[in-house]
């Protein structure tokens, strides 16, 4: 246990963090859960709103530091690529 007081805050403000990141995480793999199981079953129109969806989510999680940038952005571009790949199908 931490002994100063400043050590205190911050174990708990980042208890708080780690909580609200892994809220965000989770999502953000339920909605590639989601997309993956879209696509396979040949559901276009609704793979494409949730695609939508997971790319809003992964910028807003990247803004929020909880995924790197660089990480959101080869998830979109994957998301992106199956998507296309599905349509022209």
């Amino acid at each position: 246990m931490p002994s100063h007081k400043s050590a205190v805050k911050r174990m708990k403000t980042s208890q708080k963090k780690y909580a609200r990141n892994l809220i965000i995480r989770s999502g953000l793999k339920t909605l590639l859960k989601k997309v993956d199981l879209l696509i396979s079953s040949n559901k276009a129109d609704q793979a494409k709103v949730v695609v939508h969806q997971a790319m809003s989510k992964f910028d807003k999680a990247a803004s929020q530091g909880v995924v790197h940038k660089r990480n959101a952005s080869r998830h979109k571009s994957r998301l992106a690529k199956k998507l296309k790949k599905l349509q022209a199908a």
